[in-house]
């Protein structure tokens, strides 16, 4: 008899997960014409497994993963580890941190350690927190020589942040969702999210017939949080008011935006080398002959690299950009976020920091 459906269904996706990191760590020869099996095969017994790490915070999600990790990694031959990050927003939040590092050691895991971080102000204490856990993840990561960090998020978490993005009217990248696969410093697939395809009740069944103790974070059903209340108020309404099948709709629409969003990405950076003089100074006049999807997002990724920072350049600060451009009157130069200035000259747009 095998294992339940939820927990074989978690199995499965972290093993696919896994396949897929073996496949990028295996070393390659540079003679790909006439490879040398001997030199191929010595490279290979000489490369360390790798480490793949998961984010676990206790609850059912991670924890499920976490337990996926342990059951399938040992079978690839992988290293796992887990590591849980305490952000110290309440009380006895070390205590629990400890605790879950007692789970994933005897889940099998190593290294397991906590990890404490200061929580900042910036951009409110949701963006806040996942900033200093990012950070938290990107330097274990480094410091442990890992070659992926797991990440739990499942479909629901995708509905839910599909949502949040269409409330911003930030535009198709950000109905895109999350990736199942990003990147950290340097690292450009480092974080896996095996469960993007899963929905959080198969999880939590995973959890309850292993008999894995999971934690309730309280914040989950706090009003005060945004995606606390999508969870708990708006979520439940649109399946009242839409039917069931809204999450996986919306799932389905993040997968259907990242497509549509690289495309127009890998366009832009196409484009942008034909809209530049020789100085490099972006020409209105080739910038307005370009469709605006495209024309934003190279006037984005300039003011970018000026210095204007991700996280604070909103769909407002291009569209005032766009306007030297397709709506010309002699307008005074744009202010962005990071000291950047934006004006038009001769033609040009110059984007620096004032």
């Amino acid at each position: 008899m095998g294992p339940h459906p939820a927990v074989a269904a978690i199995r499965l996706a972290v093993r696919r997960v896994l396949h897929d990191i073996l496949t990028d760590h295996t070393p390659t020869h540079p003679d790909t014409a006439h490879p040398d099996p001997t030199h191929a095969d010595i490279a290979h017994e000489q490369s360390p497994p790798p480490l793949v790490l998961v984010a676990c915070s206790g609850g059912a999600d991670s924890m499920a993963l976490a337990s996926a990790l342990a059951f399938e990694a040992p079978k690839l031959g992988i290293r796992a580890g887990g590591i849980t990050v305490d952000h110290g927003l309440q009380p006895g939040s070390d205590l629990r941190a400890q605790e879950v590092v007692v789970r994933l050691t005897e889940l099998g895991l190593g290294p397991a350690e906590s990890i404490g971080v200061s929580v900042g102000r910036n951009g409110g204490p949701e963006a806040a927190a996942r900033d200093a856990r990012y950070a938290a993840l990107d330097a274990a990561a480094e410091r442990h020589g890992a070659t992926a960090v797991l990440l739990g998020h499942t479909r629901d978490d995708q509905a839910e942040t599909v949502l949040l993005g269409l409330a911003r009217g930030s535009g198709i990248r950000s109905l895109s969702g999350m990736a199942a696969v990003s990147g950290g410093p340097g690292a450009t697939r480092r974080y896996r999210r095996p469960f993007l395809h899963l929905d959080r009740q198969t999880a939590r069944k995973a959890c309850m017939v292993q008999s894995l103790p999971v934690w309730e974070d309280p914040h989950n059903s706090d009003p005060a949080y945004t995606r606390s209340r999508l969870r708990q108020e708006g979520l439940p309404a649109l399946e009242k008011a839409l039917g069931k099948g809204v999450v996986e709709a919306l799932a389905r629409t993040a997968q259907l935006s990242r497509d549509d969003a690289d495309a127009l990405d890998a366009w832009a950076r196409q484009a942008e080398a034909s809209v530049r003089d020789t100085a490099g100074l972006l020409e209105c006049a080739k910038l307005y002959a370009l469709p605006p999807a495209v024309r934003r997002r190279i006037l984005r990724r300039a003011a970018i690299e000026a210095g204007a920072p991700a996280g604070s350049l909103f769909a407002r600060h291009i569209e005032e950009i766009d306007r030297l451009i397709t709506g010309w009157r002699g307008q005074r130069a744009i202010n962005l976020p990071g000291k950047v200035v934006v004006q038009r000259q001769g033609g040009r747009l110059v984007i620096r920091q004032g």
